[in-house]
């Protein structure tokens, strides 16, 4: 049974991955950014209906919507390195959550699509554990030459990942925490990835009675094939209350990295809007 569902997921992807190719060879630019208008029209509609959704099916919807001034990821390899825009949504039911994440160049060109499947296995006052799998597509621009002309394709990577994420709870905003996730890729590129990380965060540090703070120091170590890192991270969101605008920033410091681009200090600025659930901001970890 167990290679069964392997054979299907293989099968799956490969499917995914041929048709995903004809498919981005077809769409110009333009077309590209008549998807995301929609998108746009799409969100905002649902934003309306996720109350009555949530109410006669799931237990929460909510989701964001972001601009950012450099789309990098925690894994050199997955950057975009430009501006980007990033949508991230969570369907809940019970213990179970689907969190698809689409991130596009501002050029309207797809960055990457994961769509995380997540579980609460343990939730208490104290101590919480979930496990999580997904697979996902990264993109990036190849040149080639077709009939002695440069022209420009879109190439799909695919990968399937994988994720443990502890959390111990100090006290209603305060808590530390490990996480774990263990990638792997089937197209030319990184095959193999493990992500480690020791977290803390630090919520509602008030500025004023409207303004405050959630701040997520952290440290990590990356493996990517026969290639080995040590980073240091800090995520810090600015919030208003009851506002869906906020401002987010990442830091990212290398100490000691094989990894190519060895970037010593990375950081980007985001502008996100959030909707849906009770307008709850915590600090988002983008792998």
């Amino acid at each position: 049974m167990y290679e069964n569902r392997v054979t299907n997921i293989t099968t799956w992807f490969l499917f995914l991955h041929c048709n995903t190719n004809k498919l981005l060879m077809k769409l110009t630019t333009s077309a590209i950014k008549n998807l995301i208008t929609l998108l746009l029209i799409f969100l905002s509609g649902f934003n309306t209906m996720a109350q009555e959704e949530t109410e006669s099916f799931l237990d929460d919807f909510r989701g964001t919507a972001s601009v950012t001034n450099n789309g990098f990821s925690l894994v050199p390899s997955f950057s975009l390195g430009d501006p980007a825009l990033l949508f991230d949504l969570k369907f809940t039911k019970k213990k179970l959550s689907f969190e698809p994440d689409m991130r596009f160049a501002l050029e309207a060109k797809p960055w990457s699509f994961v769509f995380w499947l997540r579980y609460k296995a343990i939730e208490n006052e104290r101590f919480s554990l979930r496990l999580g799998a997904h697979p996902a597509l990264n993109f990036r621009t190849v040149n080639i030459v077709r009939n002695g002309e440069p022209e420009e394709l879109l190439e799909t990577r695919r990968y399937l990942a994988y994720e443990v994420a502890p959390t111990f709870k100090v006290s209603d905003n305060v808590g530390l925490g490990a996480y774990y996730l263990y990638g792997h890729g089937f197209d030319e590129g990184v095959k193999n990835t493990h992500f480690m990380v020791l977290n803390s965060y630090f919520n509602n540090l008030h500025i004023s009675e409207e303004l405050y703070l959630n701040i997520s120091p952290q440290a990590y170590y990356l493996l990517t094939d026969d290639l080995k890192g040590f980073y240091l991270v800090g995520f810090v969101s600015l919030i208003k209350k009851n506002f869906p605008f906020s401002v987010s920033a990442i830091l990212n410091k290398a100490i000691d990295t094989e990894i190519v681009p060895e970037d010593d200090f990375t950081w980007n600025i985001s502008l996100i809007y959030s909707f849906g659930g009770a307008h709850r901001r915590t600090t988002k970890r983008k792998i």
